[in-house]
């Protein structure tokens, strides 16, 4: 599917449950005439909206309009696919904030890793790593999704990736479970094979203290 389909198809994923609801009602004038009747009036019937249908469709214009630049802007700076879709969830947000926080909870650990809960990547990546001894600090990018997502489309942006897990080991990315960005970023599953996945959690402090016999 070429870029701009896969884009349009994105973005009315992203604001189909934008819509504002309506209900429609027959007026008791026509629910109190004959059958005849009640059929004819029915081909006219207009569609009363929901609450206030002025603000909703205004949110909604704006959502769109927000989603587009957004787009747009991502285009422009040459993002791949992944990449605008992660920027379009984020929404508007502080680059240089968010961007300061990433690195602040890379820096927090030795061996970091963002995760969604529900991703099974993650998931192994957490089991294995804790299978060579890791001592590892779990950052949940979808606890909550509103401030997960920004951290997820900054995180592409620094590492070329924006899929999760996004492990770092002494404050260097290295990939994902088994996938990354470059042959000395293949991620935690082909570093373990080649023998150097223990090696970099021993060198950043990362390996759990063996307790005392």
């Amino acid at each position: 599917m070429p870029l701009h389909s896969r884009l349009f198809f994105t973005l009315a994923l992203l604001i189909c449950g934008a819509a504002p609801a309506h209900s429609f009602t027959i007026p008791s004038a026509v629910s109190q005439s004959s059958p005849v009747q009640r059929r004819t009036a029915t081909t006219s019937l207009q569609a009363e909206p929901v609450g206030s249908e002025n603000s909703a469709v205004d949110s909604f214009v704006e959502s769109i309009k927000r989603s587009v630049r957004i787009i747009q802007d991502s285009q422009a700076e040459k993002a791949d696919f992944k990449q605008i879709v992660a920027n379009v969830l984020a929404g508007d947000y502080d680059s240089a904030s968010t961007r300061k926080k990433v690195e602040e909870l890379v820096a927090s650990a030795p061996c970091v890793v963002f995760t969604w809960e529900a991703s099974p990547f993650s998931q192994k990546a957490l089991k294995y790593l804790d299978i060579a001894g890791a001592e590892v600090k779990n950052v949940r990018l979808d606890d909550p999704w509103d401030e997960g997502n920004p951290l997820r489309a900054e995180l592409g942006k620094m590492v070329g990736r924006t899929s999760v897990p996004c492990v770092w080991i002494g404050g260097e990315y290295v990939g994902g479970f088994d996938g990354g960005v470059s042959e000395e970023k293949p991620g935690i599953l082909e570093l373990a094979f080649k023998g150097e996945l223990l090696p970099k959690l021993e060198a950043a402090g990362a390996l759990k203290k063996k307790k005392a016999d």
